[in-house]
């Protein structure tokens, strides 16, 4: 007879639930980049209310409504942070191999960690809005003043060598020392520690973000390469070798933009 209890699952919904975790995660992320690609190259086959929102997107902020530009930035968000999230997931997952967590557990993670990039979102529409009514951005998002892209430069360059930065990174770093850290069973907890990952992702990557508005918000030859240089930034082995050289290289440019200004006056 068996002894199987009632509400036991068969062993292989069990053996694919992470793998489904991981393709559903990754489905995510194409998904996010391939709305931008859409919302960059204005698709002329969108018709109706669709062709509309896309296409309000390709306004100034003072125009568009407040909504869709919110929508562009949580996109930007999901396609630029999610690829970096990775090796936490990871690490996350191998917990949940000895039984310690489980995939509700993983997708509480990533949902606390999406919950702080969403308020994140929010801060950057607001801000590209009022630097767009004071006429300092392009219809694309791109910097009009000499003066916020040099600012933008000397900010994002002295962050990176800022001891915030590096404490923020130390916890993106090492996931595994992090979880031994503030590990607690369950998906409430699960989801405690997304926040906190997240507020630390955020105050790893959210100078580099603002530096958006240099090349347009937009453009996405820029997200693609902040996006690798983001997730490279968090690997233990590599990133060590790039945060201050990043940083020396922005100073330096923020530095040239602002005598740039000042002849132009």
């Amino acid at each position: 007879m068996s002894h199987t209890a009632p509400h036991s699952q068969p062993p292989w919904i069990a053996r694919i639930r992470q793998p489904l975790f991981w393709v559903l995660f990754y489905a995510v992320v194409i998904a996010a980049w391939t709305a931008l690609y859409l919302m960059a190259r204005a698709k002329p086959l969108m018709l109706g209310d669709a062709a509309d929102f896309w296409a309000s997107l390709c306004l100034s902020a003072a125009q568009i409504d407040p909504f869709a530009l919110y929508a562009m930035w949580v996109l930007m968000a999901a396609a630029m942070m999610l690829p970096g999230f990775v090796p936490a997931l990871r690490v996350f997952g191998d917990i949940a191999q000895v039984n310690a967590s489980d995939t509700h557990s993983m997708v509480a993670l990533v949902a606390g960690y999406a919950a702080i990039w969403l308020g994140f979102s929010t801060v950057a529409t607001g801000l590209q809005i009022l630097l767009s009514q004071a006429g300092w951005l392009a219809p694309d998002g791109t910097s009009l003043s000499p003066w916020l892209t040099a600012l933008l430069l000397l900010a994002a360059g002295a962050y990176q060598l800022s001891l915030v930065k590096a404490a923020c990174l130390s916890k993106c770093r090492h996931p595994l020392v992090f979880f031994l850290q503030y590990w607690k069973p369950g998906p409430a907890p699960a989801f405690g520690m997304g926040l906190r990952l997240g507020m630390y992702c955020v105050g790893c990557c959210w100078a580099l973000m603002t530096l958006g508005f240099i090349g347009g918000a937009m453009n996405l030859l820029w997200m693609g390469a902040a996006t690798l240089f983001m997730t490279f930034e968090k690997l233990p082995d590599i990133g060590t070798r790039l945060t201050k050289p990043a940083g020396l290289i922005l100073l330096a440019l923020g530095v040239w933009m602002s005598v740039q200004a000042l002849q132009s006056i």
